[in-house]
C-alpha cells in the first residue's frame, strides 16, 4: 500500500472527485471546456497533491504539497459557488458538495498541522 493510500483525506478526496464529475456531467455542453474542465481539474488536483507529497521523502515537502491541496480545495469551493449562482447546480446539490468540500478542507488542514508540528524542534 502507498503511503498516500493510508489516509483518509485522501481516500475522501478520491470519492469526492468521482462525485464531482458526475454532477458536471449534468453542466450545459458549453461549459465543456470551461468550468467544466476547470472544475474537474481543480478537485482532481487535491488527491494528486496529497499522493505526490506523501511520497517524498520530508515533512517539509509534504507540507508545501498539503498546502497545494489546499488552494486547491479554494478553487473548487469558488467554482461550486460559480456553477450554483449560474443555476448549474440546484440549492440542495450545491449545499451537499459544500459540505463534503468543507470537511475535506478541516482534515487537510488538520494533517498539515500534525506534519508541520512533527517538523519542529523538539
Amino acid at each position: 500500500m502507498r503511503p498516500h493510500e493510508k489516509l483518509d483525506v485522501w481516500r475522501k478526496a478520491i470519492d469526492f472527485v468521482v462525485t464531482v464529475y458526475k454532477v458536471t456531467e449534468t453542466f450545459p455542453k458549453e461549459e465543456r471546456f470551461g468550468l467544466t474542465a476547470q472544475l474537474r481539474r481543480a478537485v482532481v488536483s487535491v488527491p494528486a497533491n496529497i499522493a505526490e507529497g506523501a511520497a517524498r521523502t520530508s515533512n517539509k515537502e509534504f507540507a508545501y504539497f498539503l498546502s497545494n491541496a489546499q488552494g486547491s480545495a479554494s478553487e473548487v469551493e469558488t467554482e461550486l459557488l460559480i456553477a450554483h449562482r449560474l443555476n448549474y447546480l440546484t440549492e440542495a446539490n450545491y449545499l451537499s458538495l459544500r459540505a463534503t468540500q468543507d470537511n475535506l478542507g478541516k482534515m487537510l488542514i488538520g494533517l498539515t498541522r500534525h506534519v508541520r508540528n512533527k517538523m519542529a524542534p523538539a
